[in-house]
């Protein structure tokens, strides 16, 4: 039986600089795997990678960036979920061991670095 995990397209900013897989079709138990990519310069180096199942709110399932090489995912599980951040522009999100209630909206986000502990002049 197959299981569809979907993400969207191009989201960020006007909706042309991060673009990311569409759409996977998988059988139960495999693995899948969304790449995410964006044309910003690279101080847009943090990657954050969300997940809707049907009927729930969004949530952050992982925040990556290429300044930490150990990645955010809070509450969720790196049995159930991995990410890679190779360089600024690019990262992928994989769902591993699908299940019927992995069927949702997964999507990618980038953000600039800002650091927020410099000064203020």
């Amino acid at each position: 039986m197959l299981r569809a995990v979907t993400s969207s397209v191009k989201f960020a900013g006007d909706g042309s600089d991060v673009t990311q897989t569409s759409m996977i079709w998988k059988k139960q138990d495999e693995d899948a795997t969304i790449n995410c990519n964006h044309t910003k310069d690279y101080t847009y180096s943090q990657m954050y990678w969300y997940r809707q199942l049907p009927g729930e709110t969004m949530k952050l399932v992982v925040f990556t960036s290429t300044a930490k090489p150990d990645h955010d995912f809070g509450n969720f599980s790196t049995e159930k979920f991995a990410a890679t951040k190779p360089d600024a522009y690019t990262g992928t999100f994989t769902v591993k061991n699908l299940e019927p209630k992995d069927k949702g909206l997964y999507f990618c986000a980038v953000s600039k670095h800002s650091d927020t502990d410099a000064p203020s002049s």
